[in-house]
């Protein structure tokens, strides 16, 4: 899709613009699969409850009301922000509904990192004009014209807080597990466990976990590769070849991750968490294309009848 440049670089109203749909549409979707999930916190023990982030202040739970309000706010303004309609309101109340969901459920002591990204990237396109193109809004009034540093600026930031989380996690296992990260049993003694407390709770560990443990100097190499791909995240904003290669070398580390210890990323399994690296408007490219090409592979009806047989006389 050719080279993107980092923060500072123009791109047209377009590419923002897919930038919010896309995001928006993974956040809607992931509310919506993850709903039993949410409504389940009004059931939580109030002795759980350690308010974290943006919701340090709280003494205790909200009241169920307040948690459902919250709930349903959040979904009626994701798909009114990702249809781009009154951006300028539902944008910001999206993202703020989304910051503060996903932080209450993680104040019951389990953080789901990739939600974190997710977040950053409704807010940063919250704060952006991601509605002057392919909107609602867009059809109601032209957008105004504005520099194109507009549309780039945002999809930079997206970028570099993508390549800062993998480059901190990647700094994490070093500083805390040192060379035995890499060269140690740590990486094995993770897939170990996870695989022994799937089948001590009752579910159904990963198959090839079980086949893999025994197997012990597999795990050095693919240690090495995990901290090697997330420290050399940077190298994806010079774009091109080398940032394709380094996107495709992550969602293999995280379908490694998957099929090893039923652990799910679906951010970047999805591809959504590189979405900025891309020229997203050639997205909008694909529907045509392929119709065209649909249309060549089936013959026409001239060829269709000079193709068939002639009946016998």
């Amino acid at each position: 899709m050719g080279r993107v440049a980092v923060v500072g670089a123009t791109a047209p109203p377009e590419r923002l613009a897919m930038f919010r749909i896309l995001t928006g549409l993974f956040a809607i979707g992931y509310l919506a699969v993850r709903l039993p999930v949410f409504l389940a916190l009004r059931d939580r023990d109030a002795a759980g409850f350690e308010p974290v982030g943006v919701l340090t202040p709280l003494t205790g739970p909200l009241p169920d009301g307040a948690v459902l309000g919250l709930i349903a706010a959040t979904l009626a303004a994701g798909i009114a922000s990702t249809l781009g309609w009154r951006f300028a309101a539902t944008g910001p109340a999206f993202a703020a509904g989304l910051l503060v969901l996903t932080t209450y459920r993680g104040s019951w002591g389990q953080l789901l990192h990739f939600e974190n990204l997710m977040v950053l990237y409704v807010v940063v396109a919250a704060l952006t004009p991601a509605a002057d193109a392919w909107s609602l809004d867009a059809r109601r009034r032209p957008a105004p014209r504005r520099d194109p540093t507009a549309y780039g600026w945002p999809l930079g930031l997206a970028g570099l807080i993508l390549v800062l989380t993998y480059l901190i996690a990647g700094i994490a296992k070093l500083r805390y597990g040192g060379l035995d990260w890499m060269f140690g049993d740590t990486l094995r003694n993770h897939v170990a466990y996870s695989a022994g407390r799937l089948e001590l709770l009752g579910g159904r560990p990963s198959p090839v976990a079980s086949g893999l443990v025994e197997h012990v100097w597999i795990f050095t190499p693919m240690a090495v590769a995990a901290v090697v791909i997330e420290c050399s995240a940077p190298v994806a904003l010079l774009g091109g070849r080398i940032r394709t290669a380094w996107v495709a070398a992550a969602w293999t580390m995280h379908a490694g991750i998957f099929a090893l210890m039923l652990v799910g990323f679906p951010y970047p399994l999805f591809l959504v968490a590189f979405a900025p690296l891309y020229r997203l408007e050639r997205l909008a490219e694909l529907g045509p294309a392929l119709r065209r090409t649909g249309r060549a592979a089936r013959p026409t009806r001239s060829e269709s009848s000079a193709a068939s047989p002639s009946p016998p006389a």
